[in-house]
């Protein structure tokens, strides 16, 4: 499954531009969900010099990913470019309606429909 996760809020704890602390469990979650074959795209409005200080935050705390708003190979090759929306089975962002459950609760339902999608192939 393709997986976009946000950034700020999401990630970590602080709000745009500020950079907080890293979410309890959000590291070792994101780092089973790439192990299990999972495509993780970090999904962030950041641009510029933002976006590099995120990029570099991520890489410094060992935070696994495959792409930065960017889609998956095969999603450019089936819509014949690189569409401007990020294309995921899944998106985790804080701004989602009700509230940004904990992370190892995202795992589980990530790994829920997963193994349902699975299931009907």
């Amino acid at each position: 499954m393709i997986i976009a996760v946000d950034f700020d809020g999401t990630i970590h704890s602080g709000n745009y531009p500020a950079i907080g602390y890293i979410r309890p469990d959000v590291k070792e979650v994101l780092q089973n969900l790439r192990k299990e074959g999972h495509y993780i795209i970090i999904w962030t409005c950041r641009t510029g010099d933002d976006l590099l200080v995120a990029i570099n935050w991520l890489l410094e705390n060992k935070i696994e990913f495959d792409k930065i708003n960017d889609n998956h190979p095969d999603n450019i090759k089936t819509y014949a470019g690189n569409t401007r929306k990020v294309y995921a089975d899944v998106y985790v962002d804080d701004k989602q309606v009700g509230f940004l459950p904990r992370w190892r609760e995202i795992e589980d339902y990530i790994n829920k429909i997963s193994s349902n999608q699975a299931l009907m192939i």
